[in-house]
């Protein structure tokens, strides 16, 4: 009995700790993010870190808290090595060793999850599990794409597919209580088969790759809105329709990063490129991450959340936000596209702390204290 107790506990520190760094991951990326935006007066912490900011973001904060879920999920112990190996890659990339060490363990680590994952479609063979570990593959090609000198817009498409193809994986899985049709679930293959064409398309010819990547996204968009299960959730109260919404405004957003990486296709830096990525990677991956918080962090840290209606203050801020800034970039408004910027942090850090004030550590101990009553009582 007081072995298990002190794996438990050591378990939910490791999750504890790498939730922190992923947050720490969160806060250096966001930082790199607005020097690179513009706010040329903050001081750069590291030399390097400004041009960390994509795979502080992709890797050090996303990869990590999607490694971190899955180990939790899994329930395997060497699960946690890989988001623990993501980490040792972002600290050993500020500490200069960017051009080898810290590539090459955010590469090992992303492999380690994707094991994972690949574990996920040996238990269950499905289409949702295998679209994840499809996923994870396009993770572990970007971080090598990335160690191995590739630029990083090449590097970033990878990423985005990612994080892309593990949502919809995500979805597509309750997205089975439906009972989806054969014509929805082929043009659901059809669209991943598309999106991988493009990134390795773009491999050798950036800009088509890149047209046929934003065409597969918007399908998986136009998907997404027509068959997910939150559009049958909005009708519901409290937190499900909180989250009915998250999911929608982020399909949204996924259109529109997807129209504008058509039209766009092919530039590598500037306004029109940030207003394409960040419709992806900020309207659409972070409202995806505010609609399952609520879910996620008490599953993490076996802490209850208690949900409130404050947590539509930080998702309207976002919407707003980064109207504002693909508006400035858009339309050549470059204080629009510096606040905007500014603003989208400051969304992300009142969402942080609306989850950490909404949980509730004390009703977590009293269960706890329930249990172990529970477990002394006689079986006979």
């Amino acid at each position: 009995m007081q072995l298990r107790t002190s794996v438990s506990t050591a378990t939910r520190i490791t999750r504890v700790v790498l939730l922190v760094l992923a947050i720490v991951g969160l806060l250096l990326g966001m930082w790199a993010g607005l020097i690179r935006l513009g706010w040329w007066s903050l001081p750069p912490l590291r030399p390097m870190l400004p041009m960390l900011h994509g795979p502080l973001m992709a890797g050090g904060f996303l990869g990590v808290l999607i490694g971190l879920e899955r180990a939790v999920g899994t329930g395997k112990r060497w699960a946690y090595a890989g988001p623990a190996l993501i980490a040792l890659g972002v600290v050993a990339s500020l500490a200069g060793l960017h051009d080898g060490g810290g590539p090459l363990l955010m590469t090992a680590g992303s492999v380690v999850v994707t094991l994972v994952l690949v574990g996920l479609v040996r238990l269950q063979p499905a289409l949702f599990t295998a679209t994840m570990a499809i996923g994870g593959l396009a993770w572990v090609l970007g971080n090598a794409l990335w160690w191995f000198g590739a630029s990083l817009p090449v590097a970033a498409l990878w990423w985005m597919g990612f994080l892309v193809l593990t949502i919809a994986g995500e979805r597509l899985e309750l997205s089975r209580m439906l009972k989806l049709s054969v014509w929805s679930e082929r043009v659901f293959v059809g669209a991943i088969a598309l999106l991988l064409i493009g990134l390795i398309v773009g491999l050798f010819a950036y800009s088509t790759g890149m047209a046929l990547f934003g065409v597969a996204l918007l399908v998986i968009a136009g998907w997404l809105l027509r068959y997910d299960i939150a559009r049958r959730r909005i009708k519901a109260g409290g937190q499900a329709r909180f989250t009915a919404l998250a999911l929608l405004s982020g399909y949204g957003w996924l259109v529109a990063g997807a129209v504008l990486i058509v039209r766009f296709a092919g530039v590598t830096a500037g306004p029109y490129y940030d207003a394409a990525l960040h419709s992806v990677f900020l309207g659409f991956v972070f409202a995806m991450i505010f609609a399952h918080a609520p879910i996620v962090f008490p599953a993490v840290l076996s802490i209850p959340i208690v949900f409130t209606n404050r947590f539509y203050i930080p998702l309207l801020l976002l919407h707003i936000s980064l109207l504002l800034r693909v508006g400035g970039d858009l339309f050549g408004w470059w204080d629009a596209r510096l606040w905007g910027g500014m603003l989208n942090v400051l969304t992300i850090l009142a969402f942080l702390a609306t989850t950490v004030t909404s949980l509730r550590p004390r009703a977590a101990l009293a269960n706890t204290a329930s249990s172990n009553k529970t477990s002394h009582l006689p079986t006979a």
